[in-house]
């Protein structure tokens, strides 16, 4: 949960672009920061008039303590009885404030991007199976899911895969809730299909999970960036390699360069693309925050880098194991069909 010292500098920052003369032009980036501004408000009034309860309490036990007076102590006594059960009905409703700041800003929508990681066909496999296994999760979540990039193999593989994962509750937020530790890195252990010998080899694919933001919150100029059409790439030569619709995006300010090729026009592809650039530019808004704020505030958000193994799938033992919370669980194959409720439910509870 939020804390209260976060939620005031938030709140700090919040008036600080509101006072920047370019909002002007941006009137739906200012209609949404303006209304944040008042859900933060009541937030700290609430705590406030927490505050003030505590401190008339505190004033309440010094009278008694010192006992001079007969009609004072019990006047104070009775009160602290009142201001008591005041306190407790406005710390529910301060808890119950900051749980909706919460759910508020957990996104709707998710880009998840796979990489085939060491391991060379067989580690493009895993990527693949990686792929399926939340494609039949979110299936059973009622999830939305569009491709938006894709990097296949001959064997059913994927060298990369990125896709989109959209919550079809009103409320949303049950999709980032419950895929937000699956990001970092993925080790398989098998028999892989091209080993001949029977050995057991080790590969990895990458996670990344990436909330999808919304477009007033990433202002990207039309003239920061590189857009150029090509021939989309694959096995099996089908048509979307016979026209120019593939489109690779690059950033120019920070570098990044973004690409989609899965649709049979150009627009979509650009958008996609777009989708892709948009999350990306976040992920490296917040990396670099999370950088200025420190270890402490990196501990909280507890969301894995790439580069830290997070879970093993031991085919041979029948296991998975996810070791940030050192347990593990058995039929594996029910796991890579999508059933993944009881790993993300012992990860919330661990980590949340």
């Amino acid at each position: 949960m939020i804390e209260i010292e976060s939620i005031k500098k938030d709140y700090e920052q919040i008036l600080e672009q509101l006072s920047d003369p370019e909002l002007i032009s941006d009137w739906q980036k200012g209609d949404e920061l303006a209304k944040r501004k008042k859900s933060l408000e009541k937030i700290i009034e609430k705590d406030e008039e927490l505050k003030e309860i505590k401190n008339k309490i505190e004033e309440n036990k010094t009278i008694i303590s010192a006992g001079e007076d007969a009609e004072l102590i019990a006047l104070a006594e009775v009160e602290n009885t009142q201001l008591a059960e005041k306190e407790k009905i406005f710390k529910k409703e301060l808890v119950s404030l900051i749980k909706n700041e919460d759910n508020k800003e957990e996104p709707k929508s998710i880009i998840v991007e796979i990489r085939a990681g060491a391991g060379g066909a067989e580690a493009a496999l895993f990527a693949g199976d990686l792929f399926r296994m939340y494609s039949k999760y979110a299936a059973l979540q009622g999830w939305q899911q569009k491709i938006l990039d894709s990097h296949p193999t001959e064997l059913a593989g994927f060298k990369e895969i990125i896709f989109e994962l959209k919550s079809a509750k009103s409320g949303g937020g049950d999709v980032f809730s419950k895929m937000k530790y699956e990001g970092g890195v993925h080790r398989v252990q098998r028999i892989p299909q091209t080993e001949k010998s029977g050995r057991i080899h080790t590969s990895t694919a990458s996670v990344a999970i990436l909330p999808k933001p919304k477009r007033a919150l990433t202002r990207i100029k039309p003239d920061e960036l590189k857009v150029d059409f090509y021939r989309a790439s694959g096995p099996g030569g089908q048509y979307v390699n016979r026209r120019e619709t593939a489109v690779r995006i690059t950033h120019l300010p920070s570098g990044i360069v973004v690409t989609s090729q899965n649709e049979r026009n150009q627009l979509q592809n650009k958008e996609n693309a777009l989708t892709i650039l948009e999350a990306k530019l976040l992920e490296k808004k917040e990396s670099e925050e999370m950088k200025k704020i420190g270890i402490k505030r990196k501990a909280q958000i507890k969301r894995a880098e790439r580069a830290d193994k997070i879970r093993t799938y031991n085919f041979p033992q029948d296991r998975v194991t996810d070791h940030r919370i050192k347990k593990s669980w058995h039929n594996i194959e029910e796991i890579m069909a999508g059933k993944l409720d009881p790993v993300v439910r012992s990860l919330q509870k661990s980590l949340d």
